[in-house]
């Protein structure tokens, strides 16, 4: 009897870094509200690794600005949705495809909450991790420094099964934004300029 082989239709890996202007630990990620009645961030996955429906998406990033009007899990946020400048056209495609929940998995569940998207731009995105220490930024809507807390053991301290997240199935590195700017008014959404606020780091691998 042959097993029956079930295709994939996207396997992508690669880093988050996340920054938004709750304070440190961000309650959206334990389920709470957040610390100022609303959340505003951006996020940014860069695929080092993967495929989308045969596309390869390999060394391509997205990201989205994102306007969170209450509780985390009640949805209806709003958002930008902002792509790498190199992706191709199919590279693109793919890409919303996955981010936009189309093709299903725990993505999916993720895009649910997304109410309203204002905007898909393409732009320069550059997106650097060293030792713990991040750097985002999406072209002139947003620029962000990210450093992890690390533990009495020296290892970076985590965060997991928690009731929300942005890496669904991994650990996060938690930290702090030294500084996080965001021309939000462009998208209709609220401008930000913060410092010493929420900062997520991580590892992902998304399949389905």
């Amino acid at each position: 009897m042959t097993a029956e082989t079930v295709a994939t239709t996207y396997d992508v890996e690669g880093r988050l870094l996340e920054v938004c202007t709750c304070n440190t630990l961000c309650p959206c990620w334990v389920g709470e509200d957040p610390d100022y009645q609303t959340c505003d961030s951006v996020l940014g996955w860069y695929v080092d690794r993967g495929a989308v429906q045969g596309v390869d998406v390999s060394d391509r990033c997205i990201c989205v600005s994102t306007h969170i009007p209450g509780n985390v899990l009640a949805g209806n946020w709003k958002v930008a949705v902002l792509v790498d400048d190199r992706c191709s056209e199919e590279q693109q495609a793919a890409l919303l495809n996955v981010f936009t929940g189309q093709l299903g998995g725990a993505v999916a569940d993720l895009a649910a909450l997304i109410g309203e998207v204002v905007a898909v731009e393409r732009v320069p995105i550059t997106f650097d991790v060293v030792e713990g220490k991040g750097y985002l930024r999406i072209g002139d809507v947003a620029e962000a420094r990210l450093v992890q807390f690390m533990g009495a053991t020296g290892n970076p301290t985590t965060l997991h099964d928690s009731a929300f997240s942005t890496i669904p199935g991994a650990p996060a590195y938690v930290g702090k934004a030294e500084s996080f700017r965001r021309d939000g008014s462009r998208h209709g959404l609220p401008d930000v300029a913060v410092t010493g606020q929420n900062a997520i780091q991580g590892l992902f691998r998304f399949t389905a």
